[in-house]
């Protein structure tokens, strides 16, 4: 059985992942139990959770809309009011079965309600299993800011059981699949190039790589939980990238984009800032570019989109003294964290990503 044994936020993959979960229920003999979902984990994998867990009769539904809109306070309210009025109280368990979006939420709600209750992490997606299922992060957007709002709290443990990635769409696995890649690139050159081989088709190889990606972040976050040094190295493509996913869940006229999709286009943003201020090697940077741009179309930034991203930076959390912070590479394994760069070099990098071609 694969595992992470943690005294709180123990992680099960695959077999042994339902075993677990009844020890849980047992451990905690909660008051009363509660189960977080979005509109498509009611229906594609709340089914398979009832017939392994027999909670169809005892725990009660609560359903927030799927999307990284519905992120926000106004979710949070709907579902603290359901467990308040519904007699929750501080023995009560929530269960977030879904994506990044209800585990992120969900693990907010019960952290905050009645000064936290217990939960459980059940990722549902890709990107849920491979990032937000890791570390303990909770949190909510602030409009379109990415995850203002929030807080550092693990849950009691994690479950996955990646029979769920047969309800995704191939795009949803795209979004999860960014983050293993951007794994590769802050931690082995070698766990890169063995990424090259993923195939959800080849379900042994898939979850390989899939443990492998949760234990580079687990392994991360281990050695700095509270995001000092080390961690922060898991935002490698993340400052430009949320501020595109902000921007683009702003504006009406720019198509949204899934995380992992927008955090693709940051990545590759990033590697360049590192090929020009850490010289890291410009035949790697061809190479990351050309592996992202043939899973991820390109999307076209007008100027005036570009300054509002640039703009949009002055919101990151690495942020100190108003001055924007990124993580670049010197190497594949070897980030460097802390970097100031001058706006023109991130105008420089949206044209090298504009004019890149897989010809």
């Amino acid at each position: 059985m694969l595992k992470i044994e943690k005294e709180k936020g123990a992680i099960y993959f695959n077999e042994g992942t339902w075993k677990a979960f009844k020890t849980t229920l047992e451990k905690l003999q909660p008051s009363s139990i509660f189960i977080l979902v979005d509109t498509h984990t009611k229906k594609h994998c709340l089914p398979y959770f009832f017939d392994l867990t027999g909670l169809k009769n005892t725990a009660l539904i609560v359903e927030i809309k799927t999307g990284e809109e519905h992120k926000n306070i106004e979710s949070c309210l709907e579902v603290w009011n359901t467990l308040s009025e519904n007699g929750a109280d501080r023995d009560s368990l929530l269960i977030n079965l879904g994506g990044g979006v209800v585990t992120d939420l969900g693990g907010f709600v019960a952290s905050t309600f009645m000064r936290g209750i217990s939960f459980i992490n059940i990722p549902t997606t890709l990107l849920a299993m491979v990032d937000a299922s890791v570390g303990g992060k909770n949190g909510v957007d602030l409009g379109s800011l990415k995850n203002q709002i929030g807080i550092i709290n693990s849950p009691t443990v994690v479950l996955i059981d990646t029979v769920f990635l047969n309800t995704l769409p191939k795009n949803e696995m795209n979004s999860g699949f960014a983050e293993m890649l951007k794994h590769g690139l802050i931690s082995s050159q070698k766990y890169w190039v063995d990424l090259k081989t993923f195939n959800p088709s080849n379900t042994e190889t898939t979850d390989k790589l899939i443990w492998e990606s949760i234990i580079i972040k687990n392994d991360i976050v281990t050695k700095d939980p509270f995001e000092k040094k080390e961690r922060k190295t898991l935002n490698y493509g993340h400052t430009l990238g949320h501020a595109i996913e902000s921007y683009c869940l702003s504006n009406p006229l720019q198509k949204k984009l899934l995380h992992g999709e927008a955090i693709a286009i940051g990545m590759i943003l990033a590697t360049f800032l590192s090929s020009e201020i850490l010289n890291f090697d410009q035949a790697e940077l061809s190479n990351i570019t050309y592996t992202f741009l043939e899973r991820y179309p390109k999307v076209d930034f007008s100027d005036a989109a570009i300054k509002d991203i640039i703009q949009l930076l002055k919101h990151d959390k690495k942020n100190r003294n108003g001055e924007v912070r990124f993580v670049l590479l010197k190497d594949f394994g070897n980030c460097s964290i802390n970097c100031l760069v001058d706006n023109q070099l991130i105008i420089d990098a949206f044209n090298f990503y504009k004019n890149f071609t897989l010809n």
